[in-house]
């Protein structure tokens, strides 16, 4: 479906515009994050207009018209193709030693009216992209105490939802025996 384009943000002034649209949200968090205003704080460092680089992957909503393989019947694909997008830039990104950061904390329309995004395209993703100092052992949320990792076992439901995996889980597909047939001959 392709339904991504990816939108190269590198002037210092939209840059800087766009850091503005992040901090006006930013503080908003903050004050309805009453208890925590400091980690809301400290998440400033991901949207700073000092990054080499600011991706927008957006969505257009319209491409390939209204009836696309997939979107006539759960309309959110194209939103979920370009996430997959969006992830598949990360681990190449990782992959090479360039670090990513999601900035999660901006108005979707006005970021999409700063970037002159035409109707039916939308922001998916505001990503900062650069050369990290060290890539740290646990992600944002967790080392500023928003939230620890959930564990994989209270994630993964066997048959149904709620239905808790057995100890010992024998491997969901069956093994294949590898068949290499009668010899042929290349002449």
């Amino acid at each position: 479906m392709q339904p991504w384009d990816f939108v190269l943000v590198r002037s210092p002034e939209r840059k800087a515009e766009i850091y503005e649209l992040f901090r006006r949200a930013n503080e908003q968090a903050a004050r309805r994050w009453r208890g925590s205003p400091g980690k809301v704080r400290r998440a400033q460092a991901a949207g700073h207009p000092g990054r080499p680089l600011s991706v927008c992957v957006t969505c257009d909503t319209r491409r390939g018209g209204p009836h696309v393989l997939g979107r006539d019947t759960i309309r959110e694909t194209d939103v979920y193709s370009t996430c997959l997008a969006v992830q598949n830039f990360w681990l190449a990104a990782r992959a090479e030693g360039i670090g990513v950061g999601w900035v999660s904390i901006v108005d979707n329309q006005e970021l999409a009216a700063a970037l002159g995004l035409p109707e039916g395209v939308i922001p998916v993703a505001f990503l900062c992209v650069g050369y990290p100092v060290e890539f740290p052992e646990a992600p944002l949320l967790e080392a500023t105490g928003w939230r620890n990792r959930i564990g994989l076992a209270d994630l993964v439901h066997f048959d149904g939802w709620g239905e808790k995996l057995p100890a010992m889980l024998p491997c969901p597909l069956p093994i294949r025996q590898a068949t290499l047939g009668p010899a042929r001959s290349l002449t």
